[in-house]
């Protein structure tokens, strides 16, 4: 079991990546306004401002989608869904994803199947 993490800079492509995961049957997902490092540091320290011309291209917000996934196979799906549709991770201003291992899941029982404890 993994929890998947999502940054994602396309605001306008959460529905399809949402659509995609419940294709693959993963039936919940929480999605959080986020904001990078780079953004707020050109607003609240001036210093920083002069950076700011290396993120113009940038959104000032990104979506932040955090996922129990029980099985590897559809983490590593999940992950080609997120690629397929925001494009290559390797270009910059795409977003991020990565996962980290879950010992205990509470909460996440019923999409699960079942309490789940590695």
């Amino acid at each position: 079991m993994q929890l998947l993490v999502a940054v994602i800079n396309q605001r306008e492509k959460i529905d399809d990546i949402l659509s995609g995961f419940l294709e693959l049957g993963i039936t919940g997902a929480t999605i959080i306004n986020s904001e990078g490092m780079a953004r707020v540091l050109t607003h609240d320290i001036p210093v920083f401002a002069g950076i700011q011309t290396l993120i113009s291209r940038s959104r000032p917000q990104n979506q932040t989608i955090f996922s129990v996934v029980d099985d590897d196979e559809k983490v590593e799906a999940a992950i080609a869904v997120i690629q397929e549709i925001c494009g290559s991770l390797e270009e910059p201003g795409t977003g991020i994803v990565f996962t980290l291992p879950v010992s205990r899941a509470d909460g996440v029982a019923a999409e699960l199947g079942e309490q789940s404890e590695l």
